[in-house]
């Protein structure tokens, strides 16, 4: 007979919005890797809806980067022991505008994004701030020694494309890759990023899940010989 003590023994924690954070950690589980190294680039909050709380928790540590300095503030009082860099990630060392949308989770450094979310929903640009900018390699030279963590977790609103283009897949590159894959869509109808996925494909890795919102890849290689 199941018991209420029954489930508690077999319940999974999640912080993910659809459980992406169990998938990852499983991959990495299988791999025998079992404190993943990762970066989180649009980390948004420590733990609500994030791909790396469950990770932290279970002993990883890594490097968390969030632009908005008002949701910053967060990380370093709960995610102590990450590094957490408030900044955002683009293709040069500059300063840009950045758009604090009315949801937060859609804050982006794209003008078209912006643009698009006040037409699509109901959802308008609260402020345009000034916010420092870096490339990924600038950021790994300065934090990690200029090596890629085994995990990144990548939700840029708009700029998701140029970051994973900017990344060197011959040597120095991420295990496991966790990339929001649709467009932007309230009411069902969002567009998957075919030609995201096909690249990173192209770049020695497998797609391992797609949760509709995120796709989830792994190096092919190290995948096949676990």
């Amino acid at each position: 007979m199941f018991t209420d003590s029954t489930f508690t023994d077999f319940k999974q924690e999640s912080y993910s919005q659809t459980g992406e954070d169990v998938i990852v950690k499983f991959i990495f589980d299988r791999l025998g890797i079992k404190a993943p190294t990762y970066i989180d680039i649009g980390a948004h909050h420590p733990f609500k809806l994030s791909n790396t709380a469950l990770l932290y928790k279970t002993g990883s540590r890594g490097v968390n980067i969030e632009p908005d300095p008002d949701l910053f503030k967060s990380f370093l009082e709960y995610r102590k022991e990450d590094i957490n860099v408030n900044l955002g990630i683009g293709d040069t060392n500059a300063e840009l505008d950045f758009y604090v949308i009315s949801s937060p989770t859609l804050n982006t450094f794209s003008k078209k994004e912006a643009e698009s979310y006040q037409t699509e929903g109901n959802y308008s640009i609260k402020e345009v701030k000034k916010i420092q900018v870096k490339t990924v390699n600038s950021v790994l030279e300065e934090y990690v020694n200029g090596k890629f963590p085994q995990f990144l977790n990548l939700d840029a609103e708009g700029i998701d494309d140029l970051i994973i283009k900017s990344i060197d897949y011959e040597s120095n590159f991420p295990i496991v890759i966790c990339v929001e894959s649709i467009s932007f869509s309230t009411n069902g109808n969002g567009i998957k990023n075919s030609a995201l996925i096909e690249y990173i494909v192209s770049k020695g890795y497998m797609v391992y899940a797609d949760t509709y919102i995120n796709t989830i890849f792994v190096r092919e290689e190290l995948w096949r010989n676990k």
